[in-house]
Protein backbone atom coordinates (compact mmCIF):
# COMPACT_ATOMS: atom_id res chain seq x y z
CA UNK A 1 0.00 0.00 0.00
CA UNK A 2 1.37 3.72 -1.08
CA UNK A 3 2.13 5.89 1.80
CA UNK A 4 -0.91 8.35 1.79
CA UNK A 5 -0.09 12.24 0.73
CA UNK A 6 0.95 14.50 3.88
CA UNK A 7 -2.21 14.79 6.03
CA UNK A 8 -3.14 15.46 9.82
CA UNK A 9 -6.61 13.99 9.01
CA UNK A 10 -8.48 11.78 11.12
CA UNK A 11 -10.89 8.99 10.39
CA UNK A 12 -13.47 7.11 12.10
CA UNK A 13 -16.63 5.57 11.84
CA UNK A 14 -19.48 5.90 14.29
CA UNK A 15 -22.89 5.79 15.39
CA UNK A 16 -22.52 6.46 19.12
CA UNK A 17 -25.45 9.23 20.01
CA UNK A 18 -24.07 12.28 21.16
CA UNK A 19 -25.90 15.87 21.59
CA UNK A 20 -26.53 17.12 17.47
CA UNK A 21 -26.42 20.73 15.93
CA UNK A 22 -29.92 22.69 15.97
CA UNK A 23 -31.51 22.39 12.78
CA UNK A 24 -31.39 25.88 11.82
CA UNK A 25 -27.68 25.93 11.51
CA UNK A 26 -27.49 23.21 9.04
CA UNK A 27 -28.42 23.08 5.41
CA UNK A 28 -29.56 19.77 3.87
CA UNK A 29 -28.97 20.90 0.20
CA UNK A 30 -30.49 18.45 -2.27
CA UNK A 31 -29.79 18.42 -6.02
CA UNK A 32 -32.64 17.38 -8.05
CA UNK A 33 -33.59 16.96 -12.04
CA UNK A 34 -36.98 15.54 -12.63
CA UNK A 35 -38.03 14.32 -9.24
CA UNK A 36 -41.70 15.13 -9.23
CA UNK A 37 -42.35 11.70 -7.84
CA UNK A 38 -40.42 12.35 -4.76
CA UNK A 39 -39.18 15.45 -4.11
CA UNK A 40 -41.82 16.65 -2.04
CA UNK A 41 -42.02 13.30 0.28
CA UNK A 42 -38.09 14.06 0.89
CA UNK A 43 -38.48 17.71 1.38
CA UNK A 44 -40.86 17.38 4.17
CA UNK A 45 -38.89 14.51 5.75
CA UNK A 46 -36.23 16.28 6.01
CA UNK A 47 -37.62 19.18 7.77
CA UNK A 48 -37.33 18.21 11.29
CA UNK A 49 -33.61 17.47 10.79
CA UNK A 50 -32.53 20.25 8.95
CA UNK A 51 -33.42 23.32 6.35
CA UNK A 52 -34.06 21.68 3.08
CA UNK A 53 -32.40 23.75 0.36
CA UNK A 54 -32.82 22.46 -3.16
CA UNK A 55 -31.49 23.23 -6.97
CA UNK A 56 -33.30 22.47 -9.34
CA UNK A 57 -31.10 21.80 -11.78
CA UNK A 58 -33.06 22.07 -15.24
CA UNK A 59 -36.02 19.82 -14.46
CA UNK A 60 -38.97 20.20 -17.15
CA UNK A 61 -41.55 18.83 -14.58
CA UNK A 62 -42.65 20.36 -11.23
CA UNK A 63 -40.06 19.63 -8.95
CA UNK A 64 -39.35 23.02 -8.03
CA UNK A 65 -43.21 24.03 -7.40
CA UNK A 66 -43.33 21.06 -5.35
CA UNK A 67 -40.36 21.57 -3.71
CA UNK A 68 -40.94 24.96 -2.51
CA UNK A 69 -44.66 23.98 -1.72
CA UNK A 70 -43.34 21.96 0.40
CA UNK A 71 -41.06 24.07 2.49
CA UNK A 72 -37.33 23.94 0.68
CA UNK A 73 -35.53 26.83 -0.08
CA UNK A 74 -35.75 26.74 -3.70
CA UNK A 75 -32.82 27.61 -6.21
CA UNK A 76 -33.43 27.31 -10.28
CA UNK A 77 -30.75 26.33 -12.93
CA UNK A 78 -32.77 27.13 -15.98
CA UNK A 79 -31.14 24.53 -17.86
CA UNK A 80 -28.95 21.68 -16.51
CA UNK A 81 -26.14 21.92 -15.53
CA UNK A 82 -25.39 18.82 -13.96
CA UNK A 83 -25.10 17.13 -10.61
CA UNK A 84 -21.61 18.88 -9.32
CA UNK A 85 -22.85 22.10 -10.71
CA UNK A 86 -25.78 21.76 -8.25
CA UNK A 87 -24.27 20.84 -5.28
CA UNK A 88 -22.06 23.52 -5.66
CA UNK A 89 -24.79 26.34 -6.50
CA UNK A 90 -26.37 24.60 -3.13
CA UNK A 91 -23.30 24.71 -0.97
CA UNK A 92 -22.64 28.59 -1.88
CA UNK A 93 -26.52 29.35 -1.23
CA UNK A 94 -26.18 28.23 2.07
CA UNK A 95 -23.05 29.85 2.31
CA UNK A 96 -25.19 33.56 1.65
CA UNK A 97 -27.96 32.71 3.86
CA UNK A 98 -25.63 32.06 6.89
CA UNK A 99 -25.56 28.41 8.03
CA UNK A 100 -22.53 27.00 9.22
CA UNK A 101 -23.00 23.56 7.72
CA UNK A 102 -24.31 21.69 5.35
CA UNK A 103 -25.73 18.02 4.38
CA UNK A 104 -26.00 16.89 0.75
CA UNK A 105 -28.54 14.16 0.09
CA UNK A 106 -29.91 12.86 -3.18
CA UNK A 107 -33.73 14.06 -4.36
CA UNK A 108 -34.57 10.77 -5.30
CA UNK A 109 -35.85 8.69 -1.81
CA UNK A 110 -32.77 6.97 -1.53
CA UNK A 111 -31.11 8.40 1.59
CA UNK A 112 -33.30 8.16 4.68
CA UNK A 113 -33.52 11.43 6.20
CA UNK A 114 -33.37 10.45 9.96
CA UNK A 115 -29.61 9.72 9.08
CA UNK A 116 -28.94 13.56 8.97
CA UNK A 117 -28.98 12.94 12.98
CA UNK A 118 -25.32 10.54 12.26
CA UNK A 119 -23.95 13.62 10.53
CA UNK A 120 -24.94 16.56 12.85
CA UNK A 121 -23.54 14.74 15.61
CA UNK A 122 -20.46 14.15 14.03
CA UNK A 123 -19.96 17.55 13.11
CA UNK A 124 -21.19 18.95 16.59
CA UNK A 125 -18.37 17.09 17.82
CA UNK A 126 -15.85 19.03 15.60
CA UNK A 127 -15.62 17.28 11.88
CA UNK A 128 -14.99 19.16 9.17
CA UNK A 129 -16.24 17.16 6.58
CA UNK A 130 -18.19 13.61 7.36
CA UNK A 131 -18.65 11.13 4.36
CA UNK A 132 -21.28 8.73 4.36
CA UNK A 133 -20.98 4.75 3.96
CA UNK A 134 -23.16 3.23 2.06
CA UNK A 135 -24.84 0.05 2.07
CA UNK A 136 -24.39 -1.20 -1.37
CA UNK A 137 -22.96 0.06 -4.57
CA UNK A 138 -24.97 -0.15 -7.89
CA UNK A 139 -22.07 -0.28 -10.20
CA UNK A 140 -18.71 -1.80 -10.92
CA UNK A 141 -16.98 1.28 -11.45
CA UNK A 142 -18.72 2.67 -7.72
CA UNK A 143 -16.75 -0.21 -6.36
CA UNK A 144 -13.48 0.23 -7.49
CA UNK A 145 -13.63 3.77 -6.90
CA UNK A 146 -14.53 2.93 -3.04
CA UNK A 147 -11.57 0.75 -3.14
CA UNK A 148 -8.70 3.10 -4.36
CA UNK A 149 -10.65 5.70 -1.72
CA UNK A 150 -9.61 3.37 0.89
CA UNK A 151 -6.54 2.47 -0.11
CA UNK A 152 -4.54 5.68 -0.78
CA UNK A 153 -6.83 8.09 1.34
CA UNK A 154 -8.82 6.08 4.13
CA UNK A 155 -12.07 7.17 2.02
CA UNK A 156 -14.37 4.49 2.21
CA UNK A 157 -17.26 5.82 -0.14
CA UNK A 158 -15.98 8.30 -2.07
CA UNK A 159 -19.00 8.56 -4.60
CA UNK A 160 -21.71 8.15 -1.12
CA UNK A 161 -23.89 11.47 -1.73
CA UNK A 162 -24.60 11.96 1.53
CA UNK A 163 -22.06 14.22 3.38
CA UNK A 164 -21.73 16.54 5.14
CA UNK A 165 -19.59 20.00 5.38
CA UNK A 166 -18.04 22.81 7.41
CA UNK A 167 -19.24 25.91 5.38
CA UNK A 168 -15.81 28.01 6.39
CA UNK A 169 -14.09 25.01 4.70
CA UNK A 170 -15.87 25.47 1.16
CA UNK A 171 -15.42 29.11 1.90
CA UNK A 172 -11.70 29.02 2.09
CA UNK A 173 -11.30 26.89 -0.94
CA UNK A 174 -13.57 29.19 -2.69
CA UNK A 175 -15.01 26.52 -5.06
CA UNK A 176 -17.02 22.87 -4.87
CA UNK A 177 -16.27 21.20 -8.07
CA UNK A 178 -13.53 21.72 -11.23
CA UNK A 179 -13.57 18.67 -13.45
CA UNK A 180 -17.21 17.10 -13.17
CA UNK A 181 -15.93 14.91 -9.99
CA UNK A 182 -19.44 13.01 -8.84
CA UNK A 183 -18.98 15.19 -5.62
CA UNK A 184 -15.56 13.67 -5.09
CA UNK A 185 -13.39 16.60 -5.88
CA UNK A 186 -13.67 18.58 -2.44
CA UNK A 187 -13.78 14.94 -0.41
CA UNK A 188 -10.46 13.68 -2.06
CA UNK A 189 -8.68 17.39 -1.45
CA UNK A 190 -9.89 17.02 2.53
CA UNK A 191 -8.41 13.63 3.05
CA UNK A 192 -4.91 15.56 1.36
CA UNK A 193 -5.16 18.32 3.78
CA UNK A 194 -5.12 19.43 7.83
CA UNK A 195 -8.26 18.68 8.33
CA UNK A 196 -10.63 16.47 10.51
CA UNK A 197 -12.97 13.45 8.67
CA UNK A 198 -15.58 11.31 9.74
CA UNK A 199 -16.99 8.25 8.22
CA UNK A 200 -20.71 7.10 9.51
CA UNK A 201 -23.19 4.30 7.51
CA UNK A 202 -25.95 5.00 5.36
CA UNK A 203 -28.39 2.87 4.57
CA UNK A 204 -30.37 3.45 1.32
CA UNK A 205 -33.62 2.16 -0.65
CA UNK A 206 -34.54 1.18 -4.01
CA UNK A 207 -34.91 5.21 -5.95
CA UNK A 208 -38.12 6.90 -6.88
CA UNK A 209 -37.49 7.00 -11.10
CA UNK A 210 -34.69 6.70 -13.21
CA UNK A 211 -30.99 7.55 -12.05
CA UNK A 212 -29.53 10.53 -13.40
CA UNK A 213 -26.16 8.55 -14.15
CA UNK A 214 -28.05 6.40 -16.24
CA UNK A 215 -26.54 2.78 -15.96
CA UNK A 216 -24.14 0.09 -18.23
CA UNK A 217 -20.74 1.26 -19.72
CA UNK A 218 -21.45 5.54 -19.94
CA UNK A 219 -21.96 5.76 -15.83
CA UNK A 220 -19.45 2.95 -15.18
CA UNK A 221 -16.66 5.27 -17.61
CA UNK A 222 -17.84 8.45 -15.69
CA UNK A 223 -17.21 7.13 -12.26
CA UNK A 224 -13.70 5.98 -13.63
CA UNK A 225 -13.28 9.28 -15.10
CA UNK A 226 -14.09 11.19 -11.86
CA UNK A 227 -11.21 8.55 -10.09
CA UNK A 228 -8.56 9.07 -12.08
CA UNK A 229 -9.06 12.98 -12.27
CA UNK A 230 -9.02 12.92 -9.04
CA UNK A 231 -5.43 10.83 -8.65
CA UNK A 232 -4.14 13.94 -10.54
CA UNK A 233 -5.95 16.90 -9.89
CA UNK A 234 -7.29 16.81 -6.22
CA UNK A 235 -4.81 18.92 -4.63
CA UNK A 236 -4.73 19.79 -0.60
CA UNK A 237 -6.85 22.55 0.65
CA UNK A 238 -5.75 26.10 1.40
CA UNK A 239 -4.62 26.28 4.64
CA UNK A 240 -6.51 28.46 6.95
Amino acid sequence: MPSAPVSTCRFSTSTDLMPTLASEVVAAIIPALNEAGAIERVVRAVGPYARPLVVDDGSSDQTALLARSAGAEVVVHPTNRGYDAALETGLFRAIELGFAYAITMDGDGQHLPATLDLFKQKLAEGADLVVGVRDRHQRFAESLFALLGWWMWGIKDPLCGMKAYRLELLARAGHFDSYQSIGTEFTLRAARSTCRIEQVPVPTRDRVGASRFGAGFRANWKIMRAMVLGLLLATPLPPA
